[in-house]
């Protein structure tokens, strides 16, 4: 059985706790050019240039949401010229260079964060995310547990989801149960949760589990070829046969070049081939 990598799973869980963490309710409807204006408006002192570094960040996160990167990280970079103490504008550019695949970078800003508030609980879960998708599991587990043992942290339910995904990428099973089950008793419609439960279920063989968890997924997300090889994996363990084909043809139909496509039709040569 291939083995199964849920990074985007943990590297969006980070993302929901930036969300949460620097209140973006206005975000997304506030004009930009409306902002700018009002911000060269007001006088150059150090508070409102405090801000004008909040709204600059507030305004990047619209722009990652909308998949706009380079005004973003104009943005960042500029709400860290203006304040460079503000901690939500490092945490987001470090979140956008490893959206983007620049490593090197984002632990650059994860460190300078760290530098500004080494105990920030909400940096923790994003730095260990972001360390877990590395491959670095030892450093990461140590950031994301600063995180879910803070009882004062807010979403810690998240971390505790990202410090289970990654045990179990780390093969880590019943580490990784104990802190998944945790964070869905707090976030029951937890994505993360119930896709990483659901490959657990898979991983250790109890495969009406897997089903359990990933139609639990199914019903609050899209089918990514990432689920429904989970899916397709549980329907054949349990012998259902007309399920398997299903989520198998859809499978290849709604992501035909994806890794997981490519193995259901290895596995269907196989069986002909039996």
């Amino acid at each position: 059985m291939p083995k199964e990598s849920n990074t985007i799973t943990i590297i969006n869980n980070a993302f929901i706790a930036l969300l949460l963490v620097t209140s973006l309710a206005a975000c997304t409807t506030t004009d930009d050019k409306a902002v700018i204006k009002t911000i060269k408006t007001q006088k150059s002192t150090e508070p409102n240039l405090k801000e004008a570094a909040e709204l600059n960040t507030q305004l990047a996160i619209g722009y990652i949401q909308r998949q706009q990167y380079k005004p973003a990280k104009d943005k960042l970079e500029k709400s860290i010229d203006q304040n460079p103490d503000y901690l939500p504008a490092y945490k987001t550019l470090a979140y956008l260079y490893a959206l983007l695949g620049q490593s090197e970078k984002a632990e650059e800003k994860y460190e300078e964060a760290l530098d500004l508030k080494p105990d920030d609980p909400d940096l923790s879960n994003s730095y260990g995310a972001f360390l877990c998708s590395l491959g670095r599991y030892d450093e990461a587990q140590e950031r994301l547990r600063v995180a879910y043992t803070d009882p004062f942290y807010e979403t810690l339910y998240l971390a505790e989801s990202n410090a289970g995904s990654c045990f179990v990428k780390q093969g880590e099973y019943k580490q990784a149960e104990a802190l998944l089950r945790r964070s869905l008793r707090k976030e029951p419609k937890l994505p993360g949760s119930l896709i990483s439960m659901a490959d657990v279920g898979i991983k250790t063989e109890r495969y009406l589990m897997a089903r359990a968890y990933i139609q639990r997924y199914h019903a609050i997300k899209a089918p990514s070829a990432e689920s429904l090889w989970i899916q397709i994996q549980a329907e054949k363990y349990l012998g259902a046969k007309d399920h398997y084909i299903k989520y198998a043809r859809k499978l290849i139909q709604d992501f035909p070049d994806s890794d997981q496509a490519g193995w259901v039709e290895a596995e269907a040569r196989s069986e002909q081939l039996r």
